[in-house]
């Protein structure tokens, strides 16, 4: 199966080409690969495949299997693969997702996708709640970016323990569907500091709708403006937010970071960078 991996910030998905590639098992397969050890390492595999109400169809998957309805980072970097692979040679995009249908705006230079917008559509429900965890009482600002988010803020996100407070806030009987949890830092009224325990997926290095859902939630309580550099781990993302028509967009980096074939024995190979891919004519099989 040839598979292409993607970074959006850091938040890494393995890209596979549903119209060429079949896959029996989704979940299955997303697990295998998304191991760093034994696999290709990843935060979850996405698949592109045809939509009879849009351009593409996005299928996305955790790197425990699980599926997700929405990624903002991976969907910017969906639209790099489609317009770079010749899949289509527009630049404003409809996508239809688990979370309904998203529209992207492609930022080209030189015939490559440098950064992409998207109007990650109208959050759904918005309710504050405060809730024991690990002995503690915390307060989150509970909302739907497509998929689940408990957005909490903190004084400094760099001391928290993640690795303790992310499973706890994920299983937390308040969200029987589990639950993105986001541990904000506020720097100005412009900017937020960001670090996210993606459900099924652990602490990544950036979430797309961690970063819309973390500016509707300061925006509604009065911490920021409606435009937001938010600052993660893996790097920025800047989210706009419509407070009367409860839209949101995100624009950001979409970035190839290599090719390769896989095989479920667990053998990878045929490896290669974009740098190479981008010589032209250029043979490659590294076996």
């Amino acid at each position: 199966m040839k598979f292409t991996k993607m970074q959006g910030c850091g938040n890494d998905y393995i890209f596979v080409n549903g119209f060429l590639e079949q896959i029996a098992e989704e979940g299955k397969t997303a697990q295998a690969l998304s191991d760093r050890h034994f696999g290709v390492g990843a935060d979850g595999m996405i698949l592109i495949g045809p939509s009879e109400t849009a351009d593409f169809s996005m299928s996305m998957y955790n790197a425990d299997g699980s599926a997700g309805e929405m990624c903002g980072n991976g969907i910017r970097c969906l639209g790099k693969y489609v317009y770079e692979k010749g899949l289509t040679a527009k630049t404003e995009l409809a996508i239809e997702t688990g979370a309904g249908l998203r529209h992207l705006w492609l930022k080209t230079e030189n015939g490559r996708v440098r950064r992409v917008v998207v109007d990650m559509g109208e959050h759904q429900f918005l309710r504050k709640e405060r809730l024991e965890v690990l002995g503690e009482e915390y307060g989150a600002v509970c909302l739907s970016m497509g998929n689940p988010h408990a957005v909490v803020f903190v004084k400094e996100t760099g001391p928290l323990n993640l690795r303790e407070l992310g499973p706890a806030f994920e299983y937390h009987p308040l969200f029987p569907d589990r639950v993105n949890t986001e541990f904000v830092e506020i720097l100005s009224d412009t900017r937020l500091r960001l670090r996210v325990w993606e459900r099924g997926s652990e602490e990544t290095l950036a979430c797309g709708t961690g970063a819309c859902a973390a500016v509707v939630a300061a925006v509604t309580c009065g911490y920021t403006k409606e435009r937001v550099t938010v600052i993660l781990p893996g790097g920025e993302l800047l989210v706009s937010y419509d407070r009367s028509s409860k839209r949101v967009r995100l624009e950001g980096p979409a970035e190839t970071v290599f090719e390769g074939e896989w095989e479920m024995s667990g053998r990878m190979f045929g490896i290669k960078t974009e740098a190479d891919s981008a010589i032209e004519g250029e043979a490659w099989s590294k076996n």
